[in-house]
């Protein structure tokens, strides 16, 4: 027998080495399947609940409507920071009404050092259940090394505030700053063709210009000086402190810290902001004191929320014929298809939407908007199927959450009825086309295109060519025509004349106050106004509440149940220092996922992207 050639051996060898590889990956992936069967079912014996014991909120993350889908691999082979968690709000709402009526639980302590954002609107939304908190008889509590402005909000709202002798209130007030693409774009020969409808279309100047425009400031001023307004109003009404007090500290901040020494936990204790500086230990000792109880490590009893809440929550409603509201979230960039959760997909919502309101027992439905905007195919087939919802007679109401802008206006503008939050930031009526070209960029490099093609518009679209003037002429007739379509389904679902819709219109981002006298929104409340209107709608009393999710698998549930688990026991990303570095970092990220956001077949959206600064 001859003996194999050079070649076949080195092919044979190669293809050895990746079976013998695959066969390892295959064990390994067996090996993490049975620890990930021990962590979902060996570990799930929970010690009993503490006779008295302390409800603890201690977020780590972003707090939204509704988690973004976790990829596990990501889970498994790196850790998260907090900037990358999420926490979902109603489980927030939902650990503190169940521990409002647990006797068990005499007391809330706020752990809010990891906790990344949750904006005025949220926030306003939480506090109601955290008032009732309060009404019970029960202490509310803050604790903390130092408070960012969020966190501060929230902390405000308890009965005491400690902080660390070394910490500080970083209260700074709001602003709206965001990266400006021209010169940049213009010094990389990348051409980027931008066309829009709306005076104040504040989405194009970023790669039109290198600043904000004076309208365009106006225009963001006039909103964030309406939030700032309401946070102002609240820490001082919470604090008791007088009208001003947050200006005076905040202007006055660096010449207050020399009268101090440089001490800002005693100048935020001075001002009123803080009742008590207290190093860990004493603040472990005074909660210990307060609660009435200690665990065997010698710190407070305490139990964390999300396990707290997954063990009082009753069973979500599965095969249920009960007479219900059901509220479906609408959070993220809109884009085309199907888009997991996190993202708002035009299909997926869409067949989400459709589905719910086949289903028995189903008798309203509120639509849950948190989203700035994006594609308008993707938009434009949500609207379609919540008019043809209403149509079969369930009632549709909005809640806007902290931005339903642009798109998120788009499909909320013919609901039934439309809530706000105070807080929440909308209109922003416009739209724009926008992508790049990078012939001149691929010429500098000894790269050219040529070539032939059937029609004067064949192969208009590549990046690598000059923009055709005849394709420029369609994409401004086609964004002038949607912006008509958008202004006149605004006029027929707010029931305003065409000529007051467009004056409302051009792109401009309003404030919830403004929005309500204006008449884009019905009235302001928080998620639960929404559902208790909804139920009015339809003569409802006595029912159910359902919260809608996209349909998944065995396989994703299991999978998502691991990058949970996973993500939990983390160690580095609990570190407050790597908090802070991603938080510097935010602002690179967020730019160049916008960018990667522009996925509309015509490259047409609706987007607001000032409202992605929103606090």
């Amino acid at each position: 027998m001859s003996k194999p050639s050079v070649l076949r051996r080195i092919l044979s060898a190669i293809w050895n080495g990746i079976t013998r590889l695959r066969m390892a990956l295959s064990n390994i992936l067996f090996l993490l399947m049975l620890v990930v069967i021990y962590l979902l079912f060996a570990g799930e014996g929970e010690p009993p609940l503490p006779e008295r014991a302390a409800l603890l909120l201690n977020p780590t993350g972003v707090v939204v409507d509704q988690k973004s889908q976790v990829e596990p691999l990501q889970a498994l082979m790196g850790e998260s920071s907090p900037a990358e968690r999420e926490v979902l709000l109603r489980d927030m709402i939902d650990a503190i009404d169940f521990a409002t009526d647990d006797p068990a639980i005499n007391s809330l302590v706020m752990e809010l050092d990891l906790m990344m954002h949750i904006g005025i609107s949220k926030t306003g939304e939480l506090v109601r259940s955290l008032e009732a908190f309060k009404a019970s008889g029960k202490p509310v509590i803050a604790v903390g090394d130092y408070y960012s402005q969020d966190q501060y909000l929230l902390a405000s709202y308890a009965d005491t505030v400690i902080m660390h002798p070394y910490g500080a209130v970083g209260v700074e007030g709001f602003a709206s700053y965001g990266n400006y693409f021209r010169e940049a774009l213009a010094k990389l020969s990348v051409n980027m063709h931008v066309f829009k409808a709306g005076e104040h279309k504040a989405l194009a100047e970023p790669f039109l210009r290198d600043d904000m425009s004076p309208d365009e400031k106006v225009i963001t001023e006039r909103w964030l000086q309406q939030l700032w307004a309401q946070y102002t109003a609240i820490v001082e009404t919470q604090r008791e402190l007088e009208p001003g007090a947050i200006n005076d500290y905040v202007n006055n901040y660096a010449t207050a810290m020399a009268e101090f020494g440089g001490d800002s936990a005693s100048l935020a204790q001075r001002k009123g902001l803080v009742d008590k500086i207290l190093n860990r230990d004493e603040a472990n000792d005074y909660l210990v004191e307060t609660v009435g109880a200690s665990d065997e490590d010698g710190l407070y009893e305490a139990m964390m929320f999300d396990a707290y809440v997954a063990r009082k929550r009753p069973s979500v409603l599965i095969g249920t014929e009960a007479e219900r509201v059901a509220v479906i979230t609408a959070q993220g960039n809109i884009l085309p298809g199907e888009q997991p959760a996190g993202t708002i997909g035009g299909d997926s919502l869409a067949s989400l939407i459709s589905s719910t309101a086949g289903a028995e027992g189903v008798r309203a439905i509120v639509l849950r908007v948190n989203s700035g905007g994006g594609s308008v195919f993707a938009s434009e087939v949500i609207r379609q199927q919540v008019l043809k919802v209403r149509a079969q007679g369930i009632p549709v109401v909005i809640s806007m959450g902290a931005i339903a802008a642009s798109g998120g206006y788009y499909i909320a503008a013919e609901a039934d009825e439309i809530w706000a939050t105070p807080s929440t930031i909308t209109g922003s009526i416009g739209v724009f086309a926008a992508f790049p070209t990078f012939d001149r960029l691929l010429q500098r490099m000894g790269i050219y295109t040529d070539g032939v093609g059937t029609t004067d518009l064949a192969g208009s679209l590549r990046l690598d060519r000059p923009l055709n003037p005849e394709l420029a002429d369609a994409l401004a007739s086609g964004v002038q025509f949607n912006y008509g379509q958008f202004v006149k389904l605004v006029a027929q679902g707010r029931d305003l004349d065409l000529e007051t819709a467009s004056t409302l219109a051009q792109g401009q981002v309003w404030g919830a106050p403004d929005a309500l006298d204006l008449k884009l929104v019905d009235k302001l409340g928080g998620l639960e106004d929404a559902i208790a209107s909804a139920a009015t709608r339809v003569g409802l009393k006595d029912y159910e509440v359902e919260y809608v999710e996209l349909p998944r698998s065995t396989e994703e549930l299991l999978l998502q149940r691991l990058a949970e688990r996973v993500g939990s026991i983390n160690g580095w990303s609990q570190l407050p220092m790597v908090a802070s570095l991603v938080q510097l970092l935010a602002p690179v990220t967020e730019a160049a996922a916008e960018l990667a956001s522009l996925q509309d077949p015509r490259h047409l959206y609706m987007r607001c992207i000032s409202c992605g600064m929103v606090p």
